[in-house]
């Protein structure tokens, strides 16, 4: 058996530094509401899927028996609790759709969350580290600083690739003006992304502030039904693809680390498993960690070729009225990057792209939206393709 998942709910927190003290309350701020947007009681949810990543932003674990300490309704349903680093959120809704697709289950309630700034910042960054392979790269010191060396290594191969990183922030900051859920609501100009200032200094090596996403706090959920259930939904959006890949977890075991061979993969075996090409998307939605991230999987994804990013994006082409508008969101560089959350966030902004629901962030003839969330430096790979019915 294998039913044509829907995403028939939703519900998103703001992103930024929250005043909910932990990752219990903030999911209990969009588990009821998610079942409520798609129509259902909580008891017609057969599984709960949640995603947080923690590994020390909190002593409390046990997440899945979470959702039933925030709300009461919940705790009898059977919930799971899923991490896969940065791509925890895609896991715990890769996990409701196998279910779904598998017919064990006719809806699913997926959250994602994360709490991030309640500890200090050196404590944030090494749990942030640990999503890299410490034995070979603990002396980049940060988990920036692993991406700080794939921008050294474009460098060597390509050229500088600060303009281009400059022109991602600068795109995505402007993006996320828009959007009512960002950390950051701030056109910061392409000016400021491009040069070392006293407000935007070098983190490290070629990456200044503004080529960083931001640690924030922060709460999405959806429901994920079968069609049946869909048919019954106000509104629904179609799971038409999907794929996951994996790559080595060392940059130094791969056979070329800026090829993102994981990230292309998964990409591209979406777009295959929903028979489309990538020039059918009207929107993606992708993992800007960082933004060397996105220049590369612009030439991983084939939207640029391998070092002409910069050709892309001054031309224009992936901001809102371009070819392939992306991260109309804002990205993780703006919108804010709570680990747990990020994978069910992208998957909400783009429902809503799809759904004409999107607001002042709303593109002109949405019909198939990609999504790309991934888990360390492209090491789990995770993208989906949703279309409008």
């Amino acid at each position: 058996m294998n039913d044509t998942a829907h995403i028939t709910g939703w519900a998103h927190t703001p992103f930024g530094k929250l005043p909910q003290e932990d990752v219990e309350t903030l999911m209990a701020e969009v588990t009821g509401k998610a079942i409520a947007d798609a129509g259902l009681e909580p008891g017609e949810i057969d599984a709960v899927k949640v995603g947080v990543f923690n590994n020390g932003f909190s002593s409390q674990g046990f997440e899945a028996a979470l959702i039933g300490a925030g709300d009461p309704a919940l705790a009898n349903i059977p919930a799971t609790h899923l991490e896969n680093a940065c791509a925890t959120g895609s896991a715990a809704l890769f996990g409701a759709l196998d279910m779904i697709e598998a017919g064990r289950a006719k809806a699913v309630l997926v959250v994602g969350a994360e709490k991030m700034t309640a500890i200090p910042g050196a404590e944030v960054n090494n749990i942030l580290l640990s999503g890299s392979h410490r034995k070979t790269e603990q002396s980049a010191g940060s988990f920036a600083g692993v991406f700080g060396q794939l921008a050294d290594l474009y460098n060597d191969r390509y050229g500088d690739p600060r303009e281009a990183m400059a022109h991602v922030a600068a795109k995505n900051h402007r993006n996320g003006v828009d959007n009512p859920y960002a950390h950051m609501r701030k056109d910061l100009g392409y000016d400021f992304c491009a040069v070392e200032s006293e407000n935007n200094p070098y983190v490290v090596g070629r990456l200044l502030r503004t080529d960083c996403s931001m640690v924030s706090d922060g709460a999405a959920a959806v429901i994920v039904t079968n069609a049946d259930v869909a048919r019954s939904a106000r509104r629904s959006v179609a799971i038409r693809g999907r794929a996951q890949a994996n790559d080595h977890l060392a940059l130094d075991a791969r056979r070329d680390p800026l090829e993102f061979a994981g990230a292309q993969t998964a990409f591209f075996g979406a777009l295959e498993d929903a028979s489309i090409k990538l020039n059918d998307l009207d929107l993606l939605e992708t993992h800007d960690c960082f933004t060397i991230a996105e220049v590369l999987q612009y030439e991983a994804f084939g939207i640029a070729k391998p070092g002409k990013a910069l050709e892309v994006l001054a031309a224009g082409k992936t901001n809102p009225d371009g070819n392939l508008p992306v991260n109309r969101s804002g990205g993780l560089k703006a919108k804010g990057h709570p680990l747990g959350a990020t994978g069910v966030s992208q998957h909400v902004l783009a429902a809503m792209q799809l759904t004409g629901e999107a607001g002042a962030m709303q593109l002109n003839n949405a019909n198939h939206a990609a999504v790309f969330n991934m888990g360390g430096t492209a090491v789990a790979n995770y993208a989906t393709v949703l279309e409008a019915v």
